[in-house]
């Protein structure tokens, strides 16, 4: 059986006007401000008529650790939200928009696959709307004011071996990570060592993601620390009075962007912090829109349960106020079986016992998702490779970690098949049955908060911190920081910090190499292994292989 390309699928769509699709959800037009004809910000002032709305149900999808095999965490999520259009409810999705560093690095498209994507498909993967053109113009403007402030006499006094603040491109150039500025004479100003980090990782992109209209996103990024001084005292985005005009050029971004599904279902993409080295979730402002205007709002979080989970319980929700009333789990059996130990290219054959090796990763997960007291499901993203018998052993484990396993087929069949799915996750989010309670308290102190992370989460046995990191910790606390979530960042493949070790390690330690104060977005990063907030092109870059056809269309983004 032949099947078409995900890029295929994608350009026979059926799209309608995106002021229809806004109207399922009561969204007047003139509420919406048109790109084109398939995708629309949703305006400020209508937002804030929503206050008086009580909310929907909220859903999360998440997923086992990512292997080269593929999970479809988006695809599900896309699924599930035209499943429950299906049967009748009243759906919308908010995922996050793609990057062009790992759309031109190795992964491709980030808009679902087969019958279950967002469209336009190619728009969303490219430059979209301009978010994220916006936020790495705001990040930099931010650099450039700090320079152009010292060059001009350095009224602030700052330390220039202790300006913090470093420059983004949203694009993967490991020659950007470490890079001396000014150089030149004296006119390019003074001299000194930084570095560029990906787009994504900006605090200016979390400062957006996690505020709730255009006040607090000044607030925050007044609050962004971009130096210190010879005395050590912090310096202030707003001391160098650049808040007002980051916020300018981030008016526009800081809208939703509604688009739709392959089966005309609202869609809010909005926001991209990778879930590896940010927060790893979609907007508040786009969240908690879409919970006023829909009974069901099905969201997702970057990478396995371990991250993006963990991240979204312990600092989306606890700064939001939200609360989700289910969470589902995706799995396939072709990444279960290279957590069991089965190299990519063995893949296709029938192996229970690779999968039964491997479930064990996928039983952390359930257990970590539960321990938030939210209610779990799994969904088993089907391949065509897989067996009944195989598919029958991953039903029967998650039975035994006290959760339900059901198979979906959204890849090729669309909402039909989510179907069931979507008739279980309503029932859950109906039943009200969800205890959701953050990780940790406020009040704990940030290292025992690393720690809560990595022993509950990662399973480790400690958390390895030198002096230096551990006393920084504390001069945060002494400053009144304390109280601030943790945003771990290290390796999406494995519960430790090692991306070779698959399946649900234990005894492994979690060093911490460095930690940041992002006190505009409210949290401390803590970057753990050799992870890097700038990542690096593949031996043969995606890129290599996206071109215009004949035709004129885009080729080879997926």
């Amino acid at each position: 059986m032949s099947y078409k390309s995900d890029i295929e699928i994608a350009r026979e769509a059926r799209k309608k006007p995106i002021q229809e699709i806004g109207a399922r959800l009561g969204i007047p037009s003139e509420d919406l401000l048109p790109y084109g004809h398939d995708k629309a910000k949703l305006g400020q002032d209508f937002i804030n008529g929503l206050k008086e709305r009580e909310d929907g149900k909220l859903i999360l999808v998440t997923a086992i650790n990512p292997t080269p095999a593929g999970e479809g965490k988006t695809t599900t999520t896309v699924g599930l939200g035209d499943g429950l259009n299906r049967i009748g409810k009243k759906a919308a999705i908010c995922i996050r928009e793609a990057s062009l560093g790992p759309c031109f690095g190795m992964k491709g498209g980030a808009a679902g696959g087969g019958y279950a994507q967002v469209v336009p498909m190619e728009e969303m993967n490219l430059h979209f709307t301009g978010d994220f053109h916006a936020i790495t113009s705001a990040h930099n403007l931010l650099s450039a004011m700090i320079d152009n402030h010292i060059y001009w006499g350095n009224s602030l006094d700052i330390d220039e071996r202790r300006v913090t603040w470093r420059r983004v491109v949203d694009m993967n150039d490991r020659a950007l990570r470490d890079v001396v500025t000014s150089l030149g004479g004296v006119s390019n100003g003074f001299p000194r060592q930084t570095g560029f980090d990906i787009t994504v990782a900006s605090e200016v992109m979390a400062c957006l993601c996690l505020a709730n209209d255009l006040e607090d996103l000044q607030k925050r990024l007044g609050d962004i620390i971009v130096a210190y001084t010879r005395k050590r005292t912090p310096i202030y985005a707003r001391d160098l009075k650049a808040d007002g005009a980051m916020t300018v050029l981030l008016k526009d971004a800081m809208q939703p962007n509604l688009v739709q599904t392959l089966e005309n279902n609202p869609a809010f993409v909005h926001g991209g912090p990778f879930a590896n080295i940010a927060h790893g979730c979609n907007s508040v402002i786009a969240t908690k829109a879409a919970l006023k205007l829909a009974d069901y709002v099905v969201t997702e979080a970057g990478f396995g349960a371990d991250l993006g989970a963990e991240k979204f319980m312990n600092i989306k929700c606890r700064k939001a106020g939200l609360a989700p009333d289910a969470v589902v789990i995706v799995a396939t059996i072709r990444a279960l079986k290279m957590n069991g130990g089965v190299a990519k290219k063995d893949l296709g054959p029938e192996n229970v016992a690779a999968v039964e090796a491997g479930c064990p990763n996928l039983g952390r997960h359930i257990s970590n998702v539960k321990s938030f007291g939210v209610p779990v499901v799994v969904a088993i993203n089907h391949f065509v490779t897989d067996s009944d018998a195989e598919v029958a052993a991953v039903t029967a484990f998650v039975a035994t970690q006290g959760a339900e396993a059901i198979l979906c087929r959204h890849w090729e069949l669309g909402s039909e098949g989510t179907e069931a799915l979507a008739i279980r996750v309503a029932e859950i989010a109906d039943s009200g049955v969800s205890q959701f309670a953050p990780l940790y308290e406020d009040e704990l102190p940030l290292f025992e908060k690393i720690e809560t992370i990595a022993k509950r989460i990662y399973r480790a046995d400690e958390v390895l911190a030198d002096k230096k990191i551990r006393d920084q910790l504390r001069a945060w606390e002494d400053q009144g920081y304390g109280h601030l979530p943790i945003c771990m960042a290290k390796t999406q493949y494995s519960f430790s910090t090692d991306p070779n070790l698959r399946g649900a390690p234990t005894g492994h330690g979690v060093p911490v190499r460095e930690v940041r104060l992002s006190a505009g977005a409210g949290f401390i990063v803590v970057i753990c292994g050799e992870i890097m907030t700038m990542p690096g092109l593949p031996r043969v870059p995606s890129a290599e292989a996206i071109m215009l056809n004949e035709a004129g269309d885009i080729e080879g983004l997926f």
